[in-house]
């Protein structure tokens, strides 16, 4: 039962109302203003926020009349006149100039891997937070971006075949972004500094990088370093020398490992990637962000029969050849993921007893957290710009996206913060968003440094807009068709052209398998390719890996290359990816129907019984995937569009939840907290089963094909079972 304490005319769940006055005691801030200053912000943005959802409701209400008078894919002229008329194409903003500024450069000016992590996990947070930096050698050896059969095949004991392509491989990478004059690093026998820079020791001489300012610094003694820096196309290697390690010993130069600037930047998420459904869940997100902002937070952890304390990375510190000190940071660049618009929360009550609007509570909340970092001796942990970074998904438009402009001013006035201190991430997900994008970023220009593109939820909201039009591609045809490439090329271009170099990110979606680090190496480098600065990964390993992918391909020389979208690219966007005759066989129904059962459950029995918001789950094939909510609304929606349009019954989905759910069970068979989803006839099914059952049949009902209203219920259900 929550426990509420009086604040103001509010009603605060005594958790939330416990993180807040800490930190407000800790900043010397009067407790009493700070309950006003949030009253007023409830009272005077609540009604605006509710206004702009019934907007959402009535678009898509004269949406769904257009396409129930005319089924399957519109006329582009009539479909223009109506989104125009009923305003959901928004004027042209013309010219946009973005001026954000106080950006770190790992956001405004460098290209590299971004990951996103649950923030109600510690050890998951701290772990991507210290992602800055990767073992090379570790992300080769013990993933398949090296061979693994014959010779190669990794064993129990330490496999030297393996171990030499991983080297190999590593001197492939120095001689790619740090060259020498002449020969290679393969023939280094060792390194030194010198008032020349670099020397690199060889069997005929001392050898120069062709390039003399990619060498940065060194670390140890300068005739035999321990580390030496290198840089390329702004990201850093570091060479490890050791001639004692278990590598460097039989490495002629000494070269134990090769360290990489992976993640430069992490987005700790309080949106798709958690459950977050009451107080205490939400107090746990807002005392954990702050512990990274303050650099407390720490997490004991247990691994391989060893116990031991993970807690922040300390920032890693050179010397140049002429003497001075070069420190880099040893830390991610950290976002903060807020909640959308959507949601409502018990965490705090109104006068009239009424839940506030979440997303206008995580505004306050994570600024709260924020300010060990933007105030006070110890400021600049995170940003050294004095600047607050926060991720705004699930925003429909551009005037949704100036609603969170306002809110973030209204922040920073109840804090005394500096205007413009709280910058905006602006996800481009949903498709009011993609078509408006200019007038997106023109509504957020001073405080834009984030636009990125995702299939999952771009998809899930295609679907729903559409969902009167006709029945929908299976979802891997989907992907392959012209209004998502038009999507993913406007985004790039858009964002170019509106000044986000040297201000904002452009980023891309996530690499879903992280057991398939080879197919990520082939198939990844696609994005820096289209000129994005940075895209998703799963996993630290991951970040090592894709940050290869920087080192070959400078996006920022790619934005000049980039050819134009067309006039056309708008209309491309909004073709919805409809079935074509006799595309939609018995075969072809049946088997994509199986794998979004198979995907809900599989997720939601995680999320629904456990907490879980992010995991790595076996798809239908075995195949393991790291699946957030946004994997609930695309197969859920996907096969709420088929119920519609009579591709598929209630019986056919009952009929495969039964059977799938013994799949699931059995994939999960040695998790011992794992509760099955399967039950005998004649039994109730449990919450979980429930809620995938329900995200697909009343999956047209939800407000903008969104999960969450029915998964917090019923998560909120479970827990109070299992707190009985």
């Amino acid at each position: 039962m929550t426990s509420y304490l009086s604040r103001a005319d509010l009603s605060v769940a005594a958790p939330i109302a416990a993180f807040a006055e800490e930190s407000l005691t800790a900043s010397g801030r009067d407790p009493e203003a700070f309950w006003a200053g949030v009253s007023a912000i409830v009272h005077d943005l609540g009604p605006r926020n509710a206004a702009l959802l019934r907007t959402r409701d009535e678009l898509q209400r004269r949406i769904d009349d257009f396409h129930r008078t005319r089924p399957g894919v519109p006329d582009r002229d009539a479909y223009r006149a109506l989104l125009t008329d009923i305003g959901y194409l928004a004027a042209d903003p013309g010219a946009v100039a973005v001026t954000t500024e106080d950006v770190d450069p790992e956001i405004a000016t460098l290209a590299g891997p971004q990951l996103v992590v649950p923030l109600l996990n510690a050890r998951f947070a701290l772990n991507a937070a210290n992602a800055r930096w990767g073992s090379l050698y570790d992300a080769l050896y013990g993933t398949d971006a090296i061979d693994r059969t014959g010779d190669l095949a990794p064993g129990r004991a330490f496999t030297p075949a393996r171990a030499a392509a991983v080297v190999a491989r590593g001197r492939e990478l120095l001689d790619a972004i740090a060259p020498l004059a002449g020969g290679s690093h393969r023939d280094a026998t060792g390194y030194a500094v010198d008032d020349e820079g670099l020397a690199v020791r060889t069997a005929d001489g001392v050898r120069r990088l062709a390039d003399a300012t990619a060498f940065v610094g060194f670390a140890g003694d300068p005739e035999e370093p321990r580390a030496v820096l290198l840089r390329h196309h702004g990201l850093h290697a570091e060479i490890d020398v050791d001639r004692n390690g278990s590598i460097g010993r039989t490495d002629p130069a000494g070269v134990q490992d090769i360290l990489l600037e992976s993640a430069i930047t992490t987005i700790l998420d309080l949106e798709d990637s958690v459950a977050a459904v009451d107080a205490e869940d939400k107090a746990l997100g807002y005392r954990n962000w702050r512990g990274f902002m303050d650099g407390t937070l720490t997490e004991t952890v247990t691994k391989d029969g060893r116990t031991f304390t993970r807690a922040l990375a300390a920032d890693r510190t050179y010397r140049t050849a002429a003497g001075d000190e070069v420190t880099l940071p040893g830390r991610a660049v950290l976002f903060i993921r807020n909640v959308g618009h959507l949601m409502r929360t018990d965490a705090v009550l109104d006068r009239d007893g009424e839940p506030v609007f979440e997303g206008i509570l995580d505004a306050v909340m994570t600024a709260l957290g924020a300010l060990p970092d933007l105030e006070g001796p110890d400021a600049g942990r995170n940003s050294r710009t004095g600047s607050m970074y926060i991720v705004k998904p699930k925003m429909h438009g551009p005037e949704e996206v100036a609603f969170a402009v306002e809110l973030f001013g209204r922040v920073e006035e109840l804090l005394g913060l500096r205007a413009r201190t709280l910058k905006i991430g602006i996800m481009d997900e949903e498709r009011r968003t993609s078509a408006n994008l200019a007038a997106a970023i023109a509504a957020a220009s001073d405080r834009v440094v984030f636009i990125n593109t995702g299939f999952l939820d771009r998809t899930g909201d295609e679907i729903h807009t559409s969902l009167h039009a006709g029945p929908f591609l299976p979802k891997a045809a989907i992907k392959a068709q012209p209004f998502m490439q038009a999507y993913e090329d406007r985004n790039v271009a858009i964002g170019v052209a509106s000044g986000l170099d040297g201000h904002a990110q452009i980023g891309k979606g996530m690499w879903a398998e992280p057991d398939l680090m080879r197919a990520m190496l082939e198939k990844k480098i696609a994005h820096p390719l289209s000129g994005a600065s940075t895209a998703w990964v799963p996993s630290p390993t991951a970040a090592t890996l894709h940050a290869l992918h920087y080192h070959q391909v400078d996006p920022f020389a790619v934005r000049a290359t980039l050819p134009p979208v067309g006039e056309d690219a708008l209309d491309r966007l909004l073709v919805p990816p409809l079935a074509g005759e006799g595309v939609l066989t018995a075969d072809v129904v049946a088997e994509e129907l199986d794998n979004n059962v198979q995907s809900i459950l599989g997720y939601v029995v995680r999320w629904i019984d456990q907490g879980i918001g992010v995991s790595k789950v076996p798809d239908i094939h075995g195949t393991g995937l790291m699946e957030d909510r946004a994997t609930l609304r695309i197969s859920s929606q996907l096969l709420a569009n088929w119920l519609l349009h009579g591709v598929i019954t209630p019986e056919q989905v009952d009929e495969s939840l039964r059977r799938l759910a013994e799949v699931v069970d059995e994939q999960n068979a040695g998790d011992p907290a794992y509760e099955p989803l399967a039950f005998p006839d004649g039994a109730e099914p449990g919450i979980a089963y429930t809620a995938a059952r329900r995200l697909i049949l009343e999956g047209a009902d939800q407000p903008s094909g969104y999960t969450e209203p029915l998964l917090h219920g019923l998560r909120r259900e479970k827990k109070a079972q299992q707190q009985r």
